[in-house]
């Protein structure tokens, strides 16, 4: 069994915000793989169903994130699991903006919602770190991560977690490294799409003396000799 929580703060008030990713992406799985409605369990709202065969509980903790530990730790004792058998998603600052990153162990970065995991269940758990950027200053990290994503961010955000909900499977199966490599694949599509339709550069102004360019092809020019022009 897999438990796969999303890390973020309960409320309308932080739905967008940069800490509220791991909420998002677990909303996202939610709705694509077709689990059972939210409930009330753990300190949090939970909802059961499977990804590739495999079962699956989606855990959103609703203690504030200082406090996401109390309700992962009493989801893995319920359960009986192990460290292993979880996946947490969470933001990174450390990471640039769209930035996506499986890691297994190791400290929290400085993230209190990660540190109170590794504090109820150690750190043998799984993660999906989803970068969003870091503001420039250390003191400046708190209201950053709990303010809205950009507009800029859309650009990656959006297709980001569409591809977390895709691709989610893959998790159940254990096959992390599969995962982040469709993930960034589906990034990079997305930028090479970008740079396709990005603005052509203005034309500049004729000068008196040279000839505009005919406008239309052979068939409209064609037609404007032959009626003239009026």
């Amino acid at each position: 069994m897999l438990l796969l929580v999303g890390l973020g703060n309960p409320g309308s008030k932080h739905a967008r915000d940069r800490h509220n990713v791991g909420f998002m992406a677990v909303d996202a799985i939610h709705r694509r793989h077709g689990f059972s409605p939210w409930r009330r369990r753990f300190h949090g709202e939970a909802s059961d169903g499977m990804l590739d065969g495999e079962k699956c509980l989606l855990l959103k903790p609703q203690t504030y994130m200082n406090r996401s530990g109390t309700s992962v730790g009493e989801a893995v004792n319920f359960f009986k699991l192990d460290p292993a058998d979880v996946v947490v998603v969470h933001d990174e600052v450390d990471l640039d903006p769209g930035k996506p990153r499986m890691k297994a162990g190791g400290g929290s970065a400085g993230h209190n919602g990660v540190k109170s995991v590794t504090a109820a269940i150690t750190d043998g758990y799984r993660r999906l770190r989803i970068g969003v950027g870091h503001p420039g200053r250390r003191e400046a990290v708190p209201h950053y991560v709990l303010h809205d994503f950009s507009r800029a961010d859309r650009d990656w955000l959006e297709p980001l977690i569409d591809a977390i909900a895709d691709n989610a499977g893959l998790l159940a199966t254990g096959q992390d490294a599969t995962f982040a490599n469709r993930l960034n694949e589906t990034l990079q599509r997305g930028a090479q799409a970008g740079k396709r339709k990005a603005p052509r550069a203005p034309k500049t102004a004729k000068t008196q003396n040279e000839p505009a360019e005919d406008e239309g092809g052979p068939l409209a020019r064609g037609l404007r000799r032959f009626f003239g022009n009026h």
